[in-house]
């Protein structure tokens, strides 16, 4: 996973010129939004003293910064929307991000939402049943370990924001990704593999809520794909990486 680099600027503006500063930045934010090295960008003010606002921008790295948006034809139209308040700057630096992150409790986690072990393990039960049934998808399993469905369901869950029980007894990703080497999925395969985990999901009564479906689809569909490849013949193993961690995506979840 790349590094972003994050670049704080952190402004005082006289209150009686926060409306211009802020249509200036209405009309520089669109050279950011233009700019292939801009991740994101967000411009924010203080409650507490209005006078004090905060850019935050996330690089693609900060050598994409300086050497490619700095120097590219956006760049121009950026510093003269905002060249008027160049003055009023007290920092300007980038940042890297720390491993310390994470979310709060108010979003929930797609483990806790789905119903937890109790639940993901009804999905791969269900999941596993039919697979060993299917014409196309037997044979790729064939010979399955009569404890694959528990490790798939840690798996999940783990994925899912839950426990980390399948680093902690299984290892990492590249523990997961080793176990697709040289079974050359076809495509038809992964296509039935992502059919029967949606079917299974209705049978152990997962959430059916648009936003959770499409989150859990979202990675099934991710994590299939990268099946297909690790499968194939020209495929070359990741180095070790952690357990990837999927979240709600664009839609939160809806709590009316």
């Amino acid at each position: 996973m790349t590094a972003h680099s994050v670049e704080y600027i952190r402004y005082r503006i006289p209150e009686q010129q926060s409306a211009e500063f802020l249509a200036a930045y209405t009309r520089a934010a669109a050279q950011l939004a233009a700019a292939p090295q801009c991740v994101d960008y967000e411009l924010t003010r203080c409650e507490e003293d209005f006078e004090h606002y905060v850019l935050r921008i996330t690089w693609t790295s900060t050598e994409d910064h300086l050497e490619g948006f700095r120097k590219s034809d956006l760049f121009p139209d950026f510093l003269s929307a905002i060249r008027a308040y160049i003055g009023h700057i007290e920092e300007m630096r980038h940042y890297r991000p720390t491993t310390v992150r994470g979310t709060g409790a108010s979003v929930p986690t797609l483990y806790a939402w789905a119903g937890g072990a109790e639940a993901l393990s009804r999905l791969t039960d269900a999941f596993y049943d039919r697979v060993l049934k299917d014409d196309l998808l037997a044979p790729v399993f064939a010979g399955l370990a009569p404890e694959h469905a528990e490790h798939v369901a840690l798996w999940l869950g783990e994925v899912f924001g839950g426990p980390s029980a399948y680093s902690e007894t299984q290892g990492g990703h590249g523990h997961m990704v080793a176990k697709h080497i040289g079974r050359n999925i076809t495509e038809p395969q992964r296509r039935r593999w992502v059919n029967l985990i949606q079917d299974a999901a209705d049978e152990a009564g997962l959430p059916t809520d648009a936003e959770f479906r499409s989150a859990f689809l979202a990675y099934v569909e991710w994590g299939t794909r990268l099946a297909v490849y690790f499968s194939g013949p020209d495929a070359t193993p990741p180095a070790e990486q952690p357990v990837p961690k999927w979240g709600w995506g664009a839609a939160l979840p809806y709590q009316g």
